[in-house]
């Protein structure tokens, strides 16, 4: 059994985590741990683990956390991860950081999006960006799996086809996306309460988010020469999911080709990933086909001058504790879907 330690255990995907790896055959939970006001059984903060989880959440505490885990998952807050992650990681432990403190190669990219100077260069260059689909080989043996972000991971596996093979023109990405809003994590915000979002729809962040330089970071490797996407964020009146509609103009000189044809391309690009989706030409994703799920649906339009791309992804399993769990599979040669299907 593989005994994994959980830091920041309260918040959305810390409690998503937990309701995972309960359900995966090869793991033990270990150690669980947040900023909290007093140590408190988990199943006291979250009911749902009553009989099944009764370890007592405290704050976290290094040796604690290094004595009894393996691996260790960090679902904190931005720019919190990189304060905790040294000394894990210097004590030979595994780190999985669902937070953006190791996305990113060029730490001035980090310190303008993030408000916040790195203070861990060392590690920075050493860790692995856990997509799955593009970075599996070097997954497997990580030590440290820097997690994407929700909003990435929808687009660049929207995008990655088209854009190794630049079959569109590579000024023109628009991605129009929409985000349930667990997505800005559980804090007390006054513009996240459901009383401010219910019957609400708005655009925010545009152009302007923290997650449009990672998108940025990964097409840019895969098209070969540095891309610029335009992204708009949208917050949506329900709790989770995440619903990307994505416009491309087709590359000049490329040759004009049905829908099935770019269908056809995009299912042999995924052939052997077991959570991306390729849905039927005329047939798109909603978001109630992959909440509750790991998977990645993909749908595709086009026409003689522009393709229209529309991704989806539960932001809380895919975008975060899914992929997470996926990673952990990989490095340690589990069956990749175990405890997640």
């Amino acid at each position: 059994m593989l005994n994994v330690g959980v830091v920041g255990a309260t918040g959305y995907a810390g409690e998503e985590l937990i309701t995972v790896l309960l359900g995966h055959p090869q793991v033990r939970i270990t150690n669980i741990c947040a900023e909290i006001d007093k140590p408190q059984a988990i199943s006291e903060i979250f009911p749902k683990f009553k009989n099944r989880l009764d370890l007592i959440c405290t704050e976290p505490d290094i040796k604690e956390i290094v004595n009894k885990s393996d691996l260790v998952f960090l679902a904190l807050p931005h720019t919190v991860s990189m304060g905790i992650a040294p000394a894990l990681l210097e004590a030979g432990k595994k780190v999985i950081d669902l937070s953006a403190d190791y996305r990113f190669k060029d730490k001035e990219v980090y310190e303008k999006f993030y408000k916040a100077r790195h203070k861990d260069k060392k590690h920075l260059v050493e860790a692995v960006y856990g997509l799955p689909e593009l970075y599996r080989e070097k997954i497997k043996n990580a030590q440290l799996i820097a997690n994407p972000g929700c909003y990435p991971t929808v687009s660049i596996l929207a995008l990655a086809p088209v854009t190794a093979f630049i079959l569109m023109d590579s000024d023109s990405i628009i991605i129009d996306a929409k985000s349930g809003f667990s997505g800005a994590g559980r804090k007390s915000v006054e513009e996240f309460l459901f009383s401010e979002i219910e019957g609400d729809f708005k655009a925010y962040k545009v152009n302007t988010h923290q997650h449009i330089p990672e998108i940025n970071q990964q097409l840019s490797k895969l098209a070969g020469k540095k891309l610029q996407v335009t992204f708009v964020p949208h917050l949506l009146p329900v709790c989770r999911g995440i619903l990307e509609t994505i416009y491309l103009k087709r590359a000049k000189g490329a040759k004009a080709a049905k829908a099935q044809d770019l269908i056809n391309l995009y299912r042999k690009f995924y052939k052997k990933e077991p959570f991306v989706k390729i849905r039927d030409e005329g047939d798109f994703p909603r978001l109630k086909n992959v909440i509750g799920t790991n998977f990645c649906e993909i749908g595709i339009y086009e026409d003689k001058e522009k393709m229209i791309i529309i991704a989806a992804i539960d932001n809380l399993l895919k975008g975060a504790s899914g992929q997470a769990v996926q990673n952990m599979n990989i490095m340690y040669k589990f069956p990749e879907y175990m405890g997640l299907v």
